[in-house]
This record gives C-alpha cells, structure tokens and sequence, in this order.
C-alpha cells in the first residue's frame, strides 16, 4: 500500500511546484480583488465624470502597464534595450530565454528579472538613451484611448511601473505628465549596468506610499490628505493594498477584458508631436516578429548585397525591373520643368529634404545624369562606395559657398537643406544657403517607407545606415520633381531674400508630400537623441555622429 501511494505523491508535489511556478491569472486574484461595494468603479465611468467633480488638487496614481498601455506584454520594450543598447547577439539570447520567461510569467518577479538581467548587463549607464530616444515611439504607439483619457484629466499625477525607471521616466513625465514616477533602480559598477534591480519588496512599507508621503502628498493625518484617485489593473490594488484602501477616495480598476477593446491612440491626439526619434528596428519585436526576422536575415543580407552590386553597376533604368523583383519599389514623378533649360555655365541646383543617406543617389538615378552632393562628414566605408562625387564642407559659410558654386559650375548639384533625416511626417528648418548661389532651383520631394529597420541613426554606426536601408524585405522610395522655383521667387532674380526663399521651398516640399514643416533643427535632433550638437566628426567611442549629404 505505500508502495501504490509513492506515485500519486510524487505527482502531486510535481502538480503544486508547477501551479506555483505558472504566472497567476485574474482568476487567482479573485478573492483579494475589491468588489463593487468597495470603491472598485470602471475607467468608463471616470472617462464620462464631468470635469466640474475634479478638482486641481486631486492626485492621479495610474500604472503605466494597467492603466495606460495595451499590450499585456513587457517582451517587446526589453528587446529594444537589449537590441539597441546591446546589439543582435543579446537581443538573440534574449529571444531564446522567452519561453522560460513566459513560463515564469512577464510580470512576475522571477520573469521579469530574468528579462532585466538581459537586457542590462554590462551596458554603460553614461550612454544609455534609449528611454529618451527609442521607448517613447513605441508607448505612444502602445497606448489605449481610453486609459490615456483617464489620465489627461488630472493635472498631478504619480505615475508607477514594474519595468525600470530609467525605461519609462522621460515618456511619463514628457507624454503623461507625471510629477513624480515610482519604479525600480538598476544597480550599477563603474559606470555600467549590473542588470539586477534594486528590491523595493525589501522595506515594510510600500514604496509609493513612501514616495508619496516624501512629497507629502498623503499624511498619518487624513484630514491634511490631498484627494488621491488611482487608476490601475487588480494586481496592483492588490499589491498597494494598503495606500489604496486607507488613503485612495475613489480607484478605478482596469481588467483585461476591459483593455482588449480600447482603441488606439490616434496621432494627432499626442499630448506632444512624436518627431525625433532613434533606433534601428522599425517594427514591434513581439516574439513571432523576432523570429520572423532573424529567420530573414540570412537571405535577406544576400539580397541587400545583391541590391548593392546592382545598384553600383548598371543604370538606374535597367537596374529598376530588376532590383523590383527582389522587393524593392521606386516611384518616380516628374512635373513640367525643362531640364536642359539652368543657366548658361551653371548646372541645376535640386533641393530635397533628407529621408536617408543615399537620396543623392536616388536622384541621380532617377535623373540618369551624373550630380554631385555635399556632405559635412562622411564615413571611409560610405566614401569608397559612393557612385557620385561628394564633397566635404567646412562649416564656414564663406568657404562652403565657394565649393558649391564651383560644383554648380561643373554640373548638378544636389543639396539636403534641414542637415539631418527626419523619420517622421515633418520637415525640420531649411539652411537658407542654396538660395544664394543660382535661381535655378528644383525641389524635390522624397519619402521612403521600411517594414524592419530603419536606414537612419543619431547614434548609431553610420556607416552601415545603407545597409539597414537594403536590408528591409521591402523598401520603397518616392522621388517627386516638383516644378522649378520662378525667378521672381529667388534672391538673384526676384529680389527675395534667402529665408523667404529657403521657406518658400520647404513648404513646397511639404505640400507635395502632405508634411508638417516645422523650425526644428538638426542641432536639436541630437541634442534629444544623442545628447551632443552633432557637429563632432566621431564621437567618444569612435562612430560618426554626423554624416548626411546636406547644407
């Protein structure tokens, strides 16, 4: 008889390791959850109160994960650290421990530290920018309209997160407004991530009950309280029990049946225009999209070399149908200007806005003519490479001005006026420099669509920027040759000055290719991205911070 027990005992000291290990569902919170008699009420209601019952000085504690964004999943922001910050061979290794972080559970302790642990260890503290420059696109893009209208209605607000605060800082005290953001620490040594968190589970008391009494916005006295609302998922309140049930009035819960239906936020509803942002991966790195793409990249770098050498060695209208067949799209517009007809001994002056760093090359393809363009750095690797003459600029205005006008002399010249890309549907500031040096001018609009990588980068290895473009299965390029600017337009002929002119040309652009133009400038795009001014030929680490075709 104790023989015949030995196996079902086994089993089911096997059968309760296992349901402790699996991450719990809502069904297993059931019992600790507050029920509708006790303050639990639907974001719904909270997105349909009159604005009249908030008062300024109620306090908004919503989590960024239950409150805010859709997805149930924290795989894809981790693999963005670890892909950016760390490159293909951690993303890679990370990728390989989902399945025991989904056993373990994403939001459980034990998950999500593994997650963490990958993503961060051995990165450089100093340089780390990711959160600032590449997580914010992907939240905005993650976020529910209905949790957002929740809370934009509270002018304070505490916002809290499982993952680190160095991830979600800059997006939820730049995109949410959050006055004060709850998350955890990550260790450091000399200067460099340790990959391990700081245990907040460690104190008796709740960390935001204690950051919130440290901005004495909650009291031991009740009546000396502000008004406290919290928006979160049924974990948290029941992780917050005790801030929630002894100093919250109201708390509203958001359960995942709730969230699967809310909507996306759309563009123009961003508390502030997405315009600048860096990284390479264009695409969302869930876990199938990981796989997806790794299983793409041995033939899809055969390919990019392939579009490489086609691209070098024969002419854009025979290289066209080709390079069609292997995923690539180029559109070509052209509007009623004369080619032939620039001014005696000049060539023609075409002006574009800058999408990636081959658009010279695009449009001399598109042109079947030979152009040359101007650059103020350029890597070794890109300058062997280029089919088309670029010169290098000295930041002098002067002396700048004579090269170009001694290109013009020799024959087309093509100029990228905003001094960096921009991703997105905007136009940064144009150099009013070209305006003085011909009236023959041409705009010329570009646009480019990717589905994997992006062809650009603020802080990135510029050199292989070419190499992400071809690399995407398929990548499209727009090119539009707008009409040439009238001579009562220009500075030489019509008496207008450069900035009218410069302006003038950029709304042209913005128009043909529905663009917002803006005064940004590339000063401010590093400044955001890559914390210099990117003007410096390399930076520390030895990669260019700089290198556009532009003026």
């Amino acid at each position: 008889m104790a023989g015949s027990r030995f196996p079902s005992k086994v089993f089911l000291f096997l059968s309760k390791l296992v349901l402790r290990t699996l991450p719990r569902t809502s069904s297993s919170y059931n019992s600790s959850y507050p029920t509708r008699n006790n303050m639990e009420k639907s974001i719904s209601h909270l997105v349909f109160k009159s604005q009249q019952l908030l008062s300024k000085d109620d306090i908004l504690v919503f989590d960024l994960e239950g409150a805010v964004l859709r997805s149930p999943s924290l795989f894809p922001y981790f693999m963005l650290v670890a892909f950016e910050a760390g490159g293909f061979l951690r993303s890679l290794l990370l990728l390989l421990s989902y399945p025991l972080v989904w056993v373990l559970g994403e939001k459980q302790n034990m998950g999500l530290k593994i997650m963490v642990f990958l993503s961060f260890f051995g990165i450089k503290k100093e340089s780390f920018r990711i959160g600032a420059s590449v997580l914010p696109k992907f939240f905005l893009e993650d976020v529910g309209c209905e949790g957002f209208e929740g809370v934009m209605r509270f002018e304070r607000k505490v916002g809290t997160s499982m993952m680190p605060r160095i991830m979600v800082e800059n997006f939820m005290k730049e995109y949410l407004g959050a006055e004060c953001v709850v998350a955890a620490e990550l260790k450091s040594l000399c200067g460099y991530f340790l990959g391990v968190v700081e245990d907040i589970n460690s104190n008796t008391e709740d960390p935001l009950l204690v950051q919130l009494k440290e901005k004495k916005l909650v009291t031991t006295h009740t009546h000396h309280n502000h008004k406290v609302i919290a928006i979160t998922s049924p974990k948290k309140y029941v992780d917050h029990h005790t801030l929630f049930s002894h100093y919250c009035k109201e708390a509203y819960l958001v359960r995942d049946a709730e969230k699967r239906k809310w909507g996306v936020l759309p563009r123009d509803r961003y508390p502030k225009p997405l315009i600048f942002h860096d990284g390479r991966l264009a695409l969302r790195p869930t876990p199938w999209c990981c796989v997806a793409m790794l299983m793409w990249l041995p033939l899809g770098l055969c390919i990019c070399l392939m579009r490489f050498t086609l691209g070098l060695l024969l002419p854009f209208k025979t290289s066209a149908p080709i390079l069609a067949f292997s995923g690539t799209r180029t559109t070509v517009q052209y509007h009623s200007y004369n080619k032939a007809s620039s001014s005696k001994g000049k060539g023609m002056l075409y002006v574009c806005n800058h999408r990636t760093l081959v658009d010279p090359l695009y449009i001399s393809y598109a042109l079947d003519q030979p152009v040359s363009a101007v650059t103020y750095s350029l890597s070794r690797f890109n300058e062997v490479l280029a089919p088309i003459r670029a010169i290098r600029l000295k930041r002098d205005r002067e002396e700048d001005r004579k090269r170009m006008e001694e290109l013009l002399r020799q024959g087309n010249l093509v100029v990228c006026p905003e001094g960096t890309t921009c991703r997105e549907p905007y136009l940064l500031r144009f150099s009013p420099l070209f305006a003085e040096l011909t009236h023959d001018i041409v705009p010329v609009a570009l646009d480019v669509k990717v589905s994997m990588f992006y062809g650009t980068t603020a802080s990135g290895h510029k050199c292989l920027d070419p190499v992400f473009h071809f690399l995407n299965p398929t990548p499209s390029y727009s090119i539009q040759f707008l009409e040439r600017i009238d001579e009562s337009s220009t500075c030489q002929a019509g008496g207008k000055s450069r900035i009218e002119v410069a302006n003038h040309v950029q709304s042209e652009i913005g128009k043909a290719l529905g663009f917002v133009c803006t005064s940004f400038t590339r000063k401010h795009k590093y400044m955001i991205l890559a914390g210099n001014e990117g003007i410096a030929a390399s930076s520390h680490s030895g990669k260019p911070t700089s290198t556009c075709m532009c003026h």
